[in-house]
């Protein structure tokens, strides 16, 4: 089953990866995919926006006789990426109780 993801989910998947290492779009896109089902034209634009809020920095770099644009995790990025992944916790372990049955009325 896929679920619909947020914007603030596809930050924090591509915040993820960055901060593992330095990622192409179309390296990316394919990750995420596995989750989401995620068109490529749909991951470009939140890409650029991360780049434009100085949470990604963008190099390129040849391959096999073209161009390959990777994108980098910044510091602030890096910032960003630990917000989001305290949010994620929090959100997940009200998601499980829930599940689990245990909810609080």
């Amino acid at each position: 089953m896929i679920f619909p993801l947020s914007p603030p989910m596809f930050d924090l998947l591509i915040l993820s990866i960055t901060e593992k290492e330095d990622s192409y779009g179309y390296q990316l896109s394919q990750k995420i995919k596995n989750v989401s089902g995620v068109k490529d034209s749909t991951l470009y634009p939140i890409l650029k926006r991360l780049q434009e809020q100085g949470y990604l920095s963008v190099y390129d770099q040849p391959f096999q006789g073209r161009n390959r644009r990777y994108y980098r995790i910044t510091e602030s990025g890096r910032q960003r990426y630990q917000e989001l992944m305290e949010e994620w916790k929090l959100h997940k372990e009200a998601i499980d109780q829930i599940l689990k049955g245990e909810h609080e009325e």
